[in-house]
């Protein structure tokens, strides 16, 4: 699976002692339930710079997200429903979620970015490029601290908490996806941003090609947010180059 991946620590501990953690190192959360990959992963993270805690079960991911912290989530979803293992660890914390899969079906990757995760990853992989989308998504998170409202006419968007409301307080309800795409174009208000860039950003490197995804999800956001959808005041395309995020004052 990793080109450049060997295991000389067989009996490493599923949990590390404060001892053996550095300080001001991110800290990643491993959640795989074949031991072997498990501190593979583990082992491979920590030559790239991050400390890592590791996780057999759901159960033992959710209990260590209740006592620590961690920058990120590295989860292989080999479980009965990933897509509640997913949505349950996005309700206990922020931090971003890589799923790492066998499975390239994009009806299933669809479910799992729906569900809360922030990138997916096709097994087989290398290494570089794991850590560099974990790089990528921390850029995110970082982007979204203490960032102001967003306010228009007709809604006031709350990046850092990721919520929504109309003028009339009624609350949107936006999926970890939309909310992925509007920060995308947000951050470079007034912009155009390309379709690759969004496309790479929200879904990943393997999805450079799918402008569908592009299509679906703006047209959900556009039910959601603008007054009138099919004239959009807000969230303009450029036909066939990309996307713009138009603030008030721009009108």
């Amino acid at each position: 699976m990793y080109a450049t991946a060997t295991l000389d620590e067989p009996h490493r501990p599923m949990i590390h002692s404060a001892e053996t953690r550095q300080v001001g190192r991110p800290l990643v959360l491993v959640v795989d339930p074949d031991p072997r990959s498990r501190r593979l992963e583990a082992a491979l993270l920590r030559d790239g710079g991050y400390d890592v805690e590791m996780a057999k079960t759901p159960r033992a991911a959710r209990n260590l997200l209740r006592r620590r912290q961690a920058s990120a989530v590295v989860i292989d979803p080999a479980f009965e429903d990933a897509i509640t293992v997913v949505h349950d660890l996005r309700l206990l914390t922020e931090a971003p979620i890589i799923v790492v899969n066998q499975s390239d079906s994009e009806a299933e990757k669809v479910d799992l970015l729906d569900a809360g995760a922030d990138d997916y990853l096709t097994k087989p992989f290398g290494m570089d490029e794991l850590l560099a989308r974990l790089r990528a998504v921390l850029r995110r998170i970082v982007t979204r601290v203490d960032q102001p409202p967003v306010t228009t006419a007709h809604f006031v968007m709350y990046l850092e908490d990721r919520r929504c409301q109309l003028t009339d307080g009624t609350d949107v309800q936006l999926t970890p996806t939309e909310w992925r795409l509007i920060e995308a174009l947000v951050r470079r208000s007034g912009h155009l941003v390309t379709q690759t860039s969004l496309l790479e950003e929200v879904w990943g490197a393997d999805a450079r090609d799918k402008t569908a995804y592009l299509r679906v999800y703006m047209a959900g956001i556009r039910r959601k947010l603008e007054p009138d959808p099919a004239h959009p005041r807000y969230f303009v395309t450029v036909s066939g180059i990309g996307l713009r995020f138009m603030p008030e004052e721009a009108h």
